[in-house]
């Protein structure tokens, strides 16, 4: 999200911007404080104007080693912006605000807001009460004042939502500061949830991915250990909800009703996003996994075999502490099982604040760097061998907004799959709009993505079309408004769905 100049404002109306850091919780909080803010008269600033909003928020994320540095560095970036426009204003919010509180203003003293994870609403007021008090004001809730769905939300896309089903984690992994900052989990009602969902279809989504930290382990505080599957099963009972997705899951609710959900309720797409984080026992433990390699591998075995299509991705962490080759070579037997269509993998780096950062046997960063070069050449193989099974195959592709980044020079559109494989294909006659559906016949397969080269089968406009050509309708209409007139931005919409994992901090 980006700014414009104050010169710029339309009527005097203040600007803002919303940089988001980390994982889909903190994008969607990061709609969130958005539409709090447009909620508050705040206007979104167009794309490209690097920090020149009246009010710029950073929301955070802590669960890498340097997400501090990136932070300080931003802020350091902003500080002549800010000397040289008063009025301007900062604020820092999310996992690293939690974290670190005071210590923010101490090293930047010209932020304005300091606010955590639990108290997102109060953004509009505490940045009013620091321009009057003329001081920044620091204000972390140690607990949830109140279920973030209930706040406004000014969605990125008018086809796909995320819904928040939960908010924090009872796991203690030992490399994941996430429970600390997010607290123990708290489940929303299952009405409240399928209201949210109902309201967002009759504006026009027509996809949905449930979200929580541990997103399969809904129910664990309303005391239903089914709770998750009978949810699955009741999206697929909302007429006009297309595609329903979730993540991220642990392993250790993976249950059978949840699997048998997934393979009989029709618009759940045939898609699992499961971290396995390493494939040795000795390291799950380490990391206060409670699964171990058999557990896993026979829950993928399941999985398969209730959907057969079904597109399984994962996290893994190289070099967690005390790991040595063989345990490594376990990670690496598990990839070769699981075939898995794509794998975030990262480099394990200090969460300050988590046991694994204090434990013995911290492996050099040379023997990690080749552990992790050879499992993503390894997963690199295997994922391009998983695509090329799709050559041949008739898909309905959901036409995507932005994914991808050649569509302009080679005239071509994209997708994403039901199993939301990333498909780029020839643009047809008629007009497809994001939201559309389309139906092709897959040509060529990378690693990464698939190439339908043939004309489009058939082109099915949809509600979410609709929705999506009436939002940049009046976004045109107020953009050749004169001068002084403010007719709002439309609410309805979301971002689109990330790929099928983006977890980004390998914590689930």
């Amino acid at each position: 999200m980006s700014s414009i100049d104050r010169s710029q404002s339309v009527g005097g109306t203040r600007t803002y911007e919303v940089r988001t850091y980390g994982c889909q919780m903190n994008v969607h909080d990061s709609e969130r404080l958005a539409g709090l803010l447009e909620d508050a008269g705040y206007v979104r600033a167009p794309e490209g104007s690097d920090g020149d909003a009246d009010v710029v928020v950073f929301n955070t994320c802590a669960v890498r080693e340097n997400a501090d540095n990136k932070l300080y560095g931003n802020l350091g970036h902003l500080a002549p912006k800010k000397a040289s426009r008063p009025g301007m204003q900062i604020a820092v919010g999310g996992c690293l605000a939690q974290k670190d509180r005071d210590t923010i203003v101490k090293r930047a003293p010209w932020v304005d807001v300091v606010f955590g994870t639990h108290n997102i609403g109060k953004l509009p007021v505490l940045l009013e009460r620091a321009r009057v008090q003329e001081e920044a004001q620091v204000e972390i809730a140690e607990s949830l004042e109140a279920f973030p769905s209930t706040l406004p939300t000014r969605r990125e896309s008018a086809y796909a939502a995320w819904v928040s089903i939960s908010v924090g984690c009872n796991n203690t992994c030992t490399f994941c500061i996430v429970p600390a900052l997010r607290g123990k989990e708290k489940d929303r009602r299952p009405g409240d949830i399928l209201a949210e969902i109902e309201a967002l279809v009759a504006e026009g989504v027509s996809e949905i991915t449930l979200l929580g930290q541990n997103v399969n382990a809904y129910g664990s505080d309303i005391g239903d250990r089914e709770a998750f599957s009978k949810l699955l099963r009741a999206c697929g009972k909302i007429d006009g909800l297309e595609r329903v997705r979730f993540t991220s899951p642990h392993p250790r609710d993976f249950t059978d009703d949840v699997i048998a959900a997934m393979a009989e309720t029709p618009n759940v797409m045939p898609q699992l996003h499961m971290p396995l984080q390493s494939g040795s026992d000795t390291v799950l433990k380490a990391m206060r996994r409670s699964y171990r390699q058999e557990r896993y591998l026979g829950i993928i075995e399941k999985v398969r075999a209730a959907i057969p299509h079904a597109a399984i991705s994962t996290d893994i962490i190289v070099g967690f502490p005390g790991e040595t080759e063989e345990d490594f070579e376990q990670t690496l037997h598990v990839v070769r099982e699981a075939r898995f269509a794509q794998a975030f993998t990262f480099q394990y780096s200090k969460r300050p604040g988590t046991p694994a950062a204090e434990m013995e046997g911290q492996i050099p960063k040379k023997v990690v760097q080749e552990r992790y070069e050879r499992l993503v050449a390894l997963q690199e193989e295997i994922s391009w061998e998983e695509n090329k099974k799709q050559v041949g195959r008739t898909l309905e592709l959901m036409v995507a907004e932005g994914e991808g980044r050649k569509d302009d020079t080679t005239r071509r559109l994209s997708g994403r799959a039901p199993d939301n494989r990333l498909v780029h294909f020839a643009k047809p006659e008629q007009e497809v709009r994001p939201g559309d559906v389309v139906t092709v016949e897959i040509t060529y397969a990378a690693p990464h993505h698939l190439l339908a080269e043939g004309p489009v089968l058939d082109v099915r406009r949809t509600r979410a079309g609709d929705a999506w050509e009436k939002r940049n309708s009046e976004k045109a209409a107020k953009a050749a408004q004169p001068a002084g007139v403010m007719l709002g931005l439309p609410k309805i919409g979301v971002p689109e769905p990330l790929p099928a994992a983006t977890s980004g901090c390998g914590c689930d």
